[in-house]
C-alpha cells in the first residue's frame, strides 16, 4: 500500500456514497490508518452526480481533497464520465456493469461488476448498492481489513438492517472474488 490513497466514490445523489466513504473512513481509523472524507452533491442533489471522497494514509494528511484518485467507484455513467479523467495512471477503477467504460482510459485496472443489478437481486434492497460497492473496494485493493470495514459497516446502520448490510458486504467481496 501507498504511503497514502485517494478514493473518490461516485453516482447519484440517494446511492448512498457519502454514508460509503464515511464508513471506509471510518475503517481506515480502526485499523490505524489516518483518513479525512469529504464530499460533494450536484445541484439537483438526490439523482444529480454526487461524490464522496477519503483519503486513507499511514502518515499526516495536509490536503484534505483527492486530485487524482487512486480508486475511482462509479455507480453512474453520468459520474464516470465526470470523474474518469481524475484517475492516476497506477488507479483502479471500479464500474457498475452498466457503465461503458472509454477503453482509451489510461488506468492500471478496471473492474466492470453487476454492483446495483447484485444489490437488487442477490441481497434483495438496491438501496445497498453502496455496501456491495465498499466489499468490492476492500476485496479488490485491501486498502483497509475486511473485518474493520465490516465493523464500520454495522457501525452506521440500524439495527434491524444489519443482517442486510452483512449480506451486501459479503456479495460484494464475492463479485471480485469470482
Amino acid at each position: 500500500m501507498m504511503a497514502q490513497n485517494e478514493i473518490r466514490l461516485t453516482g447519484s445523489g440517494g446511492q448512498g456514497l457519502i454514508l460509503a466513504g464515511i464508513i471506509l473512513a471510518e475503517a481506515a481509523l480502526l485499523q490505524g490508518d489516518n483518513a479525512v472524507q469529504s464530499q460533494s452533491y450536484g445541484p439537483e442533489a438526490r439523482g444529480g452526480a454526487s461524490k464522496s471522497e477519503v483519503i486513507i494514509s499511514k502518515d499526516d494528511i495536509d490536503f484534505p481533497k483527492v486530485d487524482k484518485a487512486d480508486i475511482l467507484l462509479s455507480l453512474t455513467q453520468i459520474a464516470y464520465d465526470k470523474y474518469k479523467n481524475s484517475t492516476k495512471e497506477s488507479a483502479i477503477v471500479i464500474v457498475d456493469s452498466s457503465i461503458k467504460i472509454d477503453e482509451t482510459l489510461k488506468v492500471k485496472r478496471t473492474i466492470k461488476i453487476p454492483i446495483i443489478e447484485t444489490a437488487s437481486n442477490k441481497v434483495g434492497k438496491s438501496i445497498v448498492s453502496n455496501i456491495v460497492a465498499l466489499g468490492a473496494i476492500q476485496e479488490a485493493t485491501h486498502i483497509v481489513d475486511q473485518d474493520f470495514l465490516e465493523k464500520a459497516v454495522l457501525n452506521r446502520v440500524p439495527a434491524k438492517f444489519k443482517d442486510l448490510n452483512r449480506k451486501a458486504l459479503t456479495e460484494g467481496f464475492n463479485l471480485i472474488k469470482e
